[in-house]
C-alpha cells in the first residue's frame, strides 16, 4: 500500500480548510478501520470522503462493490487515476448529504455498509441523514470527532447522553471502537477523533406510535438539561395544548418520576412516554 504521505507528495495535494480536510496518515489506524468494518465479498460499501483513496483501496479488495463519495473535484481526479485498476470501484463526485442510499440499496437488492472519515463540520447532520435512510443501511463504521462519538454511544446518567444518543440508539446498536489521536492526521486538527461502529436495527428498539413525535419529545426533554423533565415538558410548544396535570398523569402511567432530568431516562422510557403522550394528543 502506497503511504498517504507519498500520495500527497506525488499529487501535490494541499488540504482545503473550506472543506475541513484533514487526511489520516497513520497506516495502522487505516488498517484497523478496515478490519473493524468487517467487509465481505458480498458487501456494497459506500465510503464517505474517500480523500486520497488509501482506505478505499483496502475496502475494494474486500468488497463486492465500493462507491467512493468525494466532494473535492481535485481529489476525485486523484481517485480515478489511483483506483483505475479496480473494476469494482465507482467514484461518486458529490456531497454525501445529498447521496441517495435508498436507490443504491434497491439497485443491488441489499443493504449497504457505510464507512468513512467524516468532516467535523457535518458530523451531526450526517448522522441524521443516515437515520433517514436507515432501512437501506446495514452497518456503519465512522471516524468522527471524539466528543461526537461519546455523545452517540453514551448511556443514561452520563453528561454526554442527550438527543443524538437517544435518537440514534432507538434505531441502531452502537459502540465506540477506539480513539484516534490528532497526531495521526495532516494537517493536525485541534480535536481528537474516535471510531464508532453501529448497525441499524430491523425495527426500532420499541414500536413507536409516531417517529416524528418521538423526535420532538426527546428534543423537548433536553431543552434545558438541568431542569426537571416535567418542567421541560410543560413549557414545550409540543405539549402546549396538554394541561400540566395530564402530563403528570401520563408520566405516572409510564412509571417515570417527573422530577427526574431527561438525561436519566432510558431510550425505551422515552419511547413509552412518547407513545402515551401521542395517544393523548390524538384525543384532544
Amino acid at each position: 500500500m502506497t503511504s498517504p504521505k507519498e500520495i500527497i507528495k506525488h499529487y501535490g495535494i494541499k488540504p482545503r480548510k473550506k472543506l475541513s480536510q484533514s487526511f489520516l496518515m497513520d497506516q495502522n489506524v487505516i488498517k484497523k478501520i478496515a478490519i473493524a468494518a468487517q467487509i465481505s465479498k458480498d458487501d456494497i460499501v459506500v465510503e464517505i470522503g474517500a480523500g486520497i483513496g488509501v482506505l478505499t483501496e483496502i475496502l475494494a479488495q474486500e468488497s463486492r462493490k465500493i462507491i467512493a463519495v468525494e466532494l473535492d473535484k481535485n481529489l476525485v481526479e486523484v481517485l480515478k487515476e489511483k483506483l483505475a485498476g479496480y473494476d469494482n470501484v465507482e467514484i461518486h463526485a458529490g456531497d454525501i448529504m445529498k447521496f441517495d442510499f435508498t436507490s443504491i440499496s434497491l439497485s443491488y437488492r441489499c443493504k449497504v455498509k457505510v464507512v468513512g472519515n467524516v468532516p467535523y463540520n457535518i458530523s451531526s447532520p450526517l448522522i441524521f441523514h443516515l437515520l433517514s435512510s436507515c432501512s437501506a443501511i446495514g452497518g456503519f463504521i465512522l471516524m468522527l470527532q471524539k466528543e461526537v462519538v461519546q455523545r452517540l454511544a453514551a448511556r443514561p446518567n452520563n453528561k454526554s447522553y442527550g438527543v443524538p444518543s437517544v435518537l440514534l440508539q432507538m434505531f441502531a446498536s452502537v459502540e465506540k471502537i477506539f480513539d484516534v489521536p490528532a497526531s495521526c492526521f495532516y494537517p493536525q486538527p485541534k480535536v481528537e477523533s474516535a471510531v464508532i461502529r453501529g448497525a441499524f436495527l430491523d425495527k426500532p428498539l420499541m414500536e413507536l406510535a409516531d417517529a416524528a413525535f418521538f423526535t420532538q419529545l426527546v428534543k423537548a426533554s433536553f431543552a434545558q438539561r438541568r431542569k426537571m423533565l416535567i418542567n421541560n415538558l410543560k413549557n414545550s410548544k409540543l405539549l402546549a395544548d396538554v394541561e400540566e396535570e395530564k402530563i403528570k398523569e401520563i408520566l405516572t402511567c409510564a412509571s417515570i418520576d417527573g422530577k427526574r432530568r431527561g438525561e436519566t431516562l432510558s431510550v425505551v422510557e422515552f419511547g413509552k412516554l412518547s407513545n402515551l403522550l401521542y395517544q393523548t394528543m390524538g384525543k384532544l
